[in-house]
């Protein structure tokens, strides 16, 4: 029988069309017929604040014990309440994937997806909150029941909050989620804000924000624009050759500087409210009207700084600053109606949804000063608002994307196809519907003004998440492909589903090919159009590597294995430029191999995660595995080797998050199931010849196993740019299926 507890997180619907979720509160209406009469009246009523306590305390989360979410809103949804004993051990690797495979089957939307967490990062949802803020669109009160609590459920111990979920107290984490609670209700006398608003004292207050932070207070009215360095609107004016030029940055920082250049060159600041006025009053350490605005500038909280600024990037500021005294009007009007259809081209290409949710709240912000809150295009973004929000046991957050359903789909459909004949006969029905899926999120059409927005071709590419989106990736892309050509090249499926068209699959070689940068590797989105030294004028204090988009070893690695793949059922199309394409793309991962051995993996934690793709890469470019006459070579021992001196005494494998931000591997020192699953990936594909170091790992993984199938969620696994981690739910899941079915289909054999 449910709890309350359950029943009120069962309220909330998520409703699934095409890939895009959208969630809905829904609570019995023969208990509550009045809030769908007049929801507003309802939640003033005595009965709607009642409903309201009930449902803040329903999202109660003890951080403490892992502030990882294991997705119990939606999974319950689908399965009911989980079980939480764990297997005895005592199943066969075969028998335990079956069982997990048919828990996760009954996870899975009919359109073929699995819909999943995809939270962690801590300051993505306090941005939106001020979008809504500023633009006169508040959330529903429900939404905001889940989003206070959320927040509050993150809060650390010493009352502040990270950058996030794991991550020590930071200014920026700490003054967002303040101003954002603020918005939405709680008052300043709080426990909780008394001691957010401690920390944020005793630390210097917000005037050390860094760079993200001060621009988004700029808009809400709470920090001055002239404490801000130049976002130079003209940039966009300059020569393309140049390459300082933004359309040769990393795709995800052209974005978000995109709209922060137009904001900045309008001084775009929302109503001075009474709310406004008295948080110029509680988040500094000195009177609001005495702060130096100019020192501001670059005064950033050590806790925050991750990349101080290089003295490219300062001497820069001050000629910019300058310029900035009296920039010519018809120069930067000029400038500003350049980036406005920029930011409406990518509005366009993405249906609204935009690359990311930073640049979703500002370009928001910005389509609603331009356009106003009426017109069409406003309207059009606060209907994709939705998009980014998810509902789990620890309230509503917004997303590091609008989902990561292509990406958990390819992924789930290898993992489930590299087994067992059995193994594989229980995933039938579900990968007979990835088989949709992946059809129905390749792009078909090409993007409006491709070359004028700086837009490397989309079509015949896959994206992270939907085809709405629009952004083909590299690996995803890959993975599309490979997983496209795997499923309905299978006896399993071959004659019970449409194969994609050949001039789709081709296309879909051409534009991997086409991804290739000339070091050999391959980067995310497009190909590296800037010099490394434009890292030099990375503003942005928290994360690094962001300025131009660099080749990395998962991606490179994805995309060698899928233009393999494609090889093996296409000989003859394009058969020497893969070749050459894939002996380029080994030769740049063995270069990225460090001295120990090991592979910084750029996406996910860390060196595990990097270790795996770097095999599998160097296999795919002719590597010799253990076994293969005169084999292994010496790039693989050394990785295998690496790997295994981790292991831990459990059998497993685990990874703290700050091996990525300090590039050395850090043990948690005790086994993770999703670290251990890549760490026995790679030593599988490389046939590492100890086979107790490998079924130690596989014990770990059946004996963490619970009853129902499904694994405990444990430590964040995914990562951007080197300091922020988020979360991944499905990883639990897909990744020890994939040890499992590789260990059973190797000892059957």
């Amino acid at each position: 029988m449910n709890t309350e507890k359950e029943i009120l997180q069962q309220y909330w619907k998520l409703e699934n069309r095409k890939g895009r979720h959208t969630w809905h509160f829904e609570p019995d209406a023969a208990l509550y017929p009045e809030y769908y009469t007049d929801a507003e009246a309802f939640w003033r009523s005595a009965k709607g604040r009642e409903l309201k306590q009930a449902l803040s305390d329903a999202f109660v989360y003890n951080k403490a014990q892992n502030p990882n979410s294991a997705d119990i809103v939606y999974r319950n949804s689908k399965v009911g309440a989980p079980a939480t004993q764990h297997e005895n051990g005592q199943l066969t690797a075969e028998e335990a994937s079956r069982k997990a495979i048919e828990f996760y089957t009954r996870l899975q939307e009919d359109d073929g997806h699995w819909p999943s967490d995809y939270g962690g990062p801590l300051f993505l949802l306090p941005g939106i909150v001020i979008n809504a803020y500023v633009t006169h669109t508040p959330f529903a009160e429900e939404e905001q029941i889940l989003m206070k609590r959320y927040m509050l459920n993150m809060q650390n111990a010493d009352g502040g909050w990270g950058l996030h979920i794991e991550d020590k107290s930071t200014m920026f984490g700490t003054v967002m989620q303040y101003v954002a609670l603020r918005i939405m209700g709680m008052q300043p006398g709080e426990p909780e804000m008394q001691r957010a608003r401690s920390w944020i004292q005793s630390h210097g207050g917000a005037v050390s924000i860094p760079t993200w932070g001060k621009f988004y207070l700029s808009v809400l009215g709470a920090y001055e624009w002239k404490g801000m360095n130049s976002l130079f609107p003209e940039f966009w004016l300059l020569p393309r050759w140049l390459p300082v030029h933004p359309g040769n940055y990393w795709c995800h920082a052209r974005m978000v500087y995109l709209g922060m250049a137009y904001c900045y060159g309008h001084k775009v600041v929302g109503k001075i409210t009474d709310l406004v006025a008295s948080l110029r009053e509680e988040i500094y350490a000195e009177p609001y009207g005495k702060i130096d605005w100019k020192k501001a500038r670059n005064t950033i909280n050590g806790e925050d700084l991750y990349f101080p600024h290089p003295p490219v990037l300062k001497l820069a500021n001050k000629f910019l600053n300058l310029y900035e005294v009296r920039p010519p009007k018809r120069f930067r009007r000029k400038a500003l109606d350049a980036v406005l259809a920029y930011i409406d081209a990518e509005d366009d290409h993405t249906d609204f949804i935009d690359i990311g949710p930073v640049n979703k709240a500002i370009n928001g912000i910005c389509v609603w000063h331009a356009y106003g809150a009426d017109s069409e295009r406003f309207q059009k973004h606060l209907d994709r608002r939705s998009d980014y929000l998810w509902v789990a046991e620890d309230g509503m957050k917004m997303q590091g994307y609008n989902g990561s359903q292509l990406w958990d789909v390819v992924f789930a459909g290898q993992s489930m196809m590299e087994g067992t004949d059995a193994t594989r006969q229980a995933a039938k029905p579900a990968l007979k519907k990835m088989f949709s899926f992946v059809d129905a999120m390749q792009v078909r059409e090409e993007v409006r003004d491709r070359a004028e927005f700086y837009r490397h071709p989309s079509v015949c590419g896959w994206p992270f998440s939907t085809v709405e989106h629009g952004w083909p990736i590299t690996d995803c892309s890959s993975e599309g492909m490979k997983t496209a050509l795997l499923l309905q090249n299978s006896s399993l499926l071959r004659d019970e589903i449409t194969p994609l068209e050949d001039w789709r699959l081709k296309g879909a070689a051409d534009l991997v090919l086409s991804f290739q940068n000339k070091d050999g590797g391959w980067a995310s989105y497009e190909l590296t159009r800037g010099p490394k030294w434009l890292e030099q004028m990375n503003p942005s204090e928290v994360f690094e590597n962001i300025m131009i988009d660099y080749s990395y070893v998962e991606c490179s690695s994805a995309c060698m294995q899928g233009l393999k793949t494609f090889s093996k059922y296409y000989p003859d199309y394009r058969s020497e430029e893969i070749k050459k394409a894939i002996r380029r793309g080994g030769e740049f991962i063995a270069r990225k191999q460090r001295a120990d051995g090991s592979f910084y993996g750029s996406w996910a934690v860390c060196f595990c995660y990097g270790g795996w793709f770097g095999v599998e890469g160097l296999l795919t470019a002719g590597h010799k595995r253990y076994g293969d006459p005169g084999g292994p070579s010496p790039a693989i021992t050394k990785a295998c080797l690496f790997l295994v001196s981790k292991q831990l005494p459990d059998g497993g494998w685990g990874e703290r998050f700050e091996s990525c931000v300090t590039k050395e591997y850090m043990s948690t020192g005790e086994g993770q199931v999703i670290n251990t699953a890549w760490a026995l990936l790679a030593l599988m594909a490389a046939n590492y010849p100890d086979r107790t170091v490998i079924d130690r790992g596989i014990e770990l993984i059946k004996k963490r196993q619970l009853v129902s199938g499904d694994w405990e969620q444990e430590a964040i696994s995914g990562l951007f740019n080197h300091n922020c981690m988020i979360t991944y739910t499905a990883y639990r899941n897909v990744f020890p299926i994939w040890a499992l079915n590789r260990y059973a289909a190797q000892t059957a054999e």
